[in-house]
């Protein structure tokens, strides 16, 4: 069996949360936005709240909902908990499709359901952020 890819991992996550949504789930993206637009673009709000966990080699891991909607302390953990089980945080040591170079500064997003409403998720390193379209 190969390595998973990203959009894979997630989508198996989300699936064992159940916060699968199929029609969405099947299309994951990179941000290919510097880091500067990223931030300058989507800078964390007052109320944005910060989860923390260590993975398996004891680097920090964070999930920050930046959603506004002060969403569930135990779904952003769970959320956070899975995507440290599937080794989703750090650097990628894959190109983007399948390319010959690493991009460092990439993210990756993809789409997460909380409740009965859908959010953005983008993994950048060793942060998760849920942000509202």
């Amino acid at each position: 069996m190969g390595m998973l890819s990203f959009s894979q991992c997630l989508k198996r996550l989300f699936m064992e949360l159940n916060l699968y949504t199929p029609s969405i789930m099947e299309h994951t993206s990179p941000l290919n936005t510097p880091q500067g637009s990223f931030d300058e673009t989507n800078p964390l709000r007052a109320d944005a709240v910060r989860y923390s966990n260590a993975n398996a080699r004891g680097k920090i891991c964070h999930i920050i909902d930046n959603s506004g909607q002060c969403l569930p302390e135990q779904a952003c953990r769970e959320i956070l908990q899975g995507l440290i089980e599937n080794d989703l945080f750090g650097f990628r040591c894959l190109s983007p499709q399948g390319g010959n170079t690493i991009d460092l500064e990439r993210r990756e997003s993809s789409h997460i359901q909380v409740g009965d409403d859908l959010y953005r998720l983008v993994v950048y390193h060793y942060e998760a952020r849920i942000e509202p379209f």
